[in-house]
């Protein structure tokens, strides 16, 4: 890994083993989670888990305008979930990073290595080296040469990293890792890979996180990411509708969106398009998968992120795309602590695969 003069370490890849708590940093909220393992069959518990509402515009495009209300909302979560652990596993946007696939010759010592990749990194990275935080992963021999090795480059400007360390330092927490949201949401993914049949073996699942502004759209074949793509739609656009149709104020119409008390005609002059346009981009993004990659199937779509539970979105989705569509739960296999209420984290378990994935990183291998 890449240190140079960097003052934090990104730790988008490396792996780490001391006990830490998910923490996601959303345009909406803020979303905290803390698993372990179960001491004799070795699974995974969930432990603890809080969600912290964010004031407007506290974050947005994955930037951290309002610092004091983020470590607010931090110190919240933290304090509701009773956990003695002060680690946290923090993650960026897909926007904010710069990834890149390349290929490396097979073989290089651990230095030639990382000034291989620093020599590659200036290609693909448009600002200085010593303006981001850089860090790689070798994924593997080369498919179609032994000779060469396929490395995984990640970097993102120090800023971007700052900021989310800076909020968990101000909040009383210490920041460990640094990761990629859909990376982390991938790692939660294997959590519901093995409830699919076969384990989805050698088939393409299509993980849409439906956020407030944006879905992203991570299409996973035996755990590997085969294509990306952002579409612009999320849960922001639904609240907007409900202010403007019923004349109420954004807290309102939030309010109303999660807890229900809407008028009747809610349904069909508001979520029902709603879902009909969310259905209709996930199959847009679908084919754009089609026409890009040598794939013509998707066997699956998990729906995540915090619309992913509006009722009905799953059926519009599969009968739009015509592909067996669920709603994303990677606790579904997991032992639950006594403080967790089972249907309640049945309702937020879509808005919590980052958080989740990135709790996970306390089990990496070291």
């Amino acid at each position: 890994m890449i240190k140079g003069n960097f003052d934090i370490s990104l730790d988008f890849l490396k792996t780490s083993t001391p006990p830490m708590i998910g923490v996601d940093i959303s345009s909406t909220s803020v979303k905290m989670l803390e698993l372990s393992r179960a001491p004799k069959k070795g699974g995974l518990v969930v432990e603890r888990y809080a969600i912290e509402e964010l004031p407007a515009d506290a974050v947005s495009d994955g930037n951290i305008n309002n610092l004091d209300a983020v470590s607010e909302a931090l110190r919240r979560a933290w304090k509701r979930m009773g956990s003695r652990i002060r680690n946290v596993s923090v993650a960026l946007p897909a926007s904010a990073v710069i990834s890149k696939r390349i290929m490396l010759p097979a073989g290089l010592r651990e230095d030639d290595l990382e000034y291989q990749v620093e020599s590659e990194a200036n290609q693909y990275i448009p600002f200085a080296l010593d303006e981001v935080n850089l860090d790689f992963q070798v994924i593997g021999v080369s498919p179609n040469n032994p000779d060469e090795i396929e490395v995984l480059l990640a970097a993102s400007r120090k800023a971007n990293v700052e900021d989310r360390v800076a909020a968990a330092q101000s909040a009383g927490l210490k920041a460990l890792v640094v990761d990629v949201e859909p990376y982390a949401a991938e790692a939660a993914f294997e959590q519901i890979r093995t409830q699919l049949p076969g384990g989805a073996a050698d088939q393409c699942v299509a993980v849409a996180d439906i956020g407030a502004n944006v879905m992203n759209v991570n299409v996973l074949r035996n755990g590997q990411s085969v294509y990306m793509r952002d579409q612009q739609v999320g849960g922001a656009q639904l609240t907007q509708q409900i202010q403007s149709t019923f004349g109420l104020s954004a807290e309102e119409a939030e309010s109303g969106k999660k807890n229900g008390g809407l008028p009747a005609n809610y349904e069909s002059d508001v979520l029902s398009p709603f879902r009909e346009s969310v259905a209709m981009e996930v199959a847009r993004a679908l084919q754009f998968f089609f026409t890009s990659t040598q794939y013509n199937e998707v066997s699956y779509v998990v729906l995540a992120g915090g619309c992913a539970a509006l009722p009905g979105l799953d059926e519009a989705v599969a009968t739009r795309t015509q592909v067996s569509t669920l709603v994303a739960n990677p606790f579904e296999l997991m032992a639950l602590s006594s403080r967790i209420k089972p249907r309640q984290l049945q309702a937020d378990a879509p808005a919590l695969m980052v958080a989740c994935g990135l709790a996970m990183r306390r089990f990496d291998p070291s």
